[in-house]
């Protein structure tokens, strides 16, 4: 395990599958496994040669798209850490997120992303677009090359597994999201860990429905697939689409997919009012990210006629944490995220003490695909890794099976969909607006996203303020998916004995309120 790196992995792989397909975009082309390899090969050689160095932090702004897939890959085989963006930040959050990584470069696709694209001038980082036009052309990366050009240039570069390969934010429950760097050994671990617990090999196929720049996406469906020798199909459109999900998994003979409940949610939604003549023999269905209410577990294995797998995860552990098993290796219970794997996993009191089954606690983990600790941040490695174990925030218990029950979260985080927004940061927002005295964000139960963003305000004295301009300022200053779907006006917040404002207590205020809504339906 100490000698593990995930680009060792993906190489001794494509020598063994070399003419088995690896990528594909859906209906424009196909990429085996040393094609893949070759084009990640040059890629690596042009960055190296333009002067990209280890360590170095390369930020990637793409949709679901080859070049992600390819960029990423070389950026990493280059020593060099990848921080993939969600391409619908804000400027000024890519100016956070890029400042924060200590960004060097920006890749983009040819179209560009503007946000982005000014961030980073404004910041000074150089820019660069990658284009992959046909499987048999050559990558087209907008870099200037120094004259030490040539093939053998990344012969002298030998990945170690301390190499710091991955880096992403999680958003926490102060306003500064916590970076979390990744490790090409945790990587490595996640990757072994996931192809194991769901015995992946060169003979699956998938279809990616989440985002690359997410480590849901980005571990368990695209580089757990490649580091098995199987193969992956990227949505035309660069992103998922239920209009095209099924034909997508017919036409690649998909054996199975992940995703998050809300995404389930949709493909049931569709599947009972319009739904396909014929669906694809599939393995099994993975859910995690979120809770996936066990209502919805039963009609997804009703509908598909497979196994739904539930499974829990965060970014701090390279995704995989725990997870239901497929059906010949044990039950799979609604409700559980199922058993851990690769890992140490235990339950702790506030205390350090292990918990017996039944009991809640502190879920904490430890093993080789957990992250070292947060980057440049003493005071929430302290916190995280006390007792020797890296402390999830989650409670939970074990069951007399072993199986993992989350009960709820110590941390303040809502997970819209597998979204996890701070409050604070959407707090702070809202602050921001010359007619607001007061805001509190809050997480309220929704059926499709498993939670949704709402806020409650209290205008400023003799303010006009109305709900649609609350609303417009979010969107200009927050991605869309921190946006608040509710905006209560009031004139007073509810607070505790000692005065201060829990969200807990003004989340159950307004819940008689927001349980009536009704919640829009989302379509294709």
């Amino acid at each position: 395990m100490e000698g593990l790196t995930l680009t060792g992995l993906l190489k001794s792989v494509a020598d063994e599958y070399r003419t088995r397909r690896a990528l594909s975009v859906s209906g424009a082309f196909d990429l085996s496994h040393s094609r893949l390899q070759e084009l990640v090969e040059y890629a690596t050689s042009r960055l190296v040669a333009s002067g990209v160095t280890p360590n170095d932090v390369v930020a990637l702004v793409f949709p679901n798209t080859v070049e992600f897939v390819i960029m990423f890959l070389a950026v990493i085989r280059a020593r060099a850490t990848a921080a993939p963006l969600n391409p619908a930040y804000t400027m000024d959050e890519f100016e956070f997120y890029l400042s924060d990584s200590d960004s060097k470069l920006l890749l983009t696709s040819n179209e560009g992303n503007g946000s982005a694209q000014a961030a980073a001038s404004k910041l000074s980082i150089t820019q660069a677009t990658a284009t992959l036009s046909h499987p048999d052309a050559q990558l087209v990366l907008s870099l200037t090359q120094s004259e030490s050009d040539h093939p053998n240039a990344i012969s002298i570069l030998t990945n170690e597994p301390s190499d710091v390969s991955l880096f992403l934010h999680t958003s926490g429950t102060t306003s500064r999201p916590k970076g979390v760097p990744l490790t090409q050994l945790n990587l490595a671990s996640s990757v072994k860990n996931i192809k194991s617990v769901y015995e992946l090999t060169e003979s699956d196929s998938t279809v990616i429905v989440l985002p690359l720049f997410h480590v849901h996406g980005l571990l368990a469906g695209l580089l757990s697939s490649l580091g098995a020798g199987a193969s992956v199909t990227l949505p035309a459109a660069g992103r998922f689409s239920a209009s095209t999900f099924w034909s997508d998994m017919r036409r690649y003979n998909a054996t199975w997919y992940t995703a998050v409940p809300t995404i389930h949610q949709i493909i049931l939604d569709r599947h009972l009012s319009n739904p396909e003549s014929v669906y694809p023999k599939l393995r099994f269905i993975r859910s995690c990210s979120a809770s996936l209410a066990p209502a919805i577990l039963s009609r997804l294995e009703e509908a598909f006629e497979a196994p739904v797998l539930e499974a829990y995860a965060m970014t701090e552990a390279t995704h995989l944490m725990a997870s239901n098993p497929l059906p010949e290796n044990g039950p799979h219970k609604a409700g559980s995220v199922g058993r851990p794997v690769g890992q140490e996993m235990t339950i702790l009191d506030e205390n350090g003490a292990t918990q017996e089954a039944d009991v809640s606690g502190e879920v904490c983990i430890r093993g080789p695909n957990v992250t070292n600790g947060y980057k440049s941040n003493p005071e929430a490695n302290k916190t995280a890794f006390r007792f020797g174990w890296f402390h999830t925030g989650d409670i939970g218990y074990f069951d007399s099976d072993g199986y993992l029950r989350l009960v709820g979260r110590i941390k303040e985080l809502i997970n819209r969909g597998g979204e996890k927004i701070s409050p604070i940061e959407v707090d702070a927002v809202l602050l921001s607006h010359p007619d607001v005295a007061q805001a509190v964000a809050f997480g309220v139960p929704d059926d499709k996203y498993g939670e949704e963003i709402n806020c409650a305000i209290i205008p400023r004295e003799g303010s006009n303020l109305d709900e649609a301009e609350v609303l417009r300022f979010c969107k200009t200053n927050l991605a869309a998916f921190k946006v608040p779907k509710k905006v209560f006006l009031t004139d007073s917040l509810p607070k505790t004995a000692t005065g201060k404002i829990q969200r807990r207590i003004v989340a159950e205020h307004f819940l008689a309120q927001i349980s009536t809504a009704k919640v829009p339906k989302f379509g294709a």
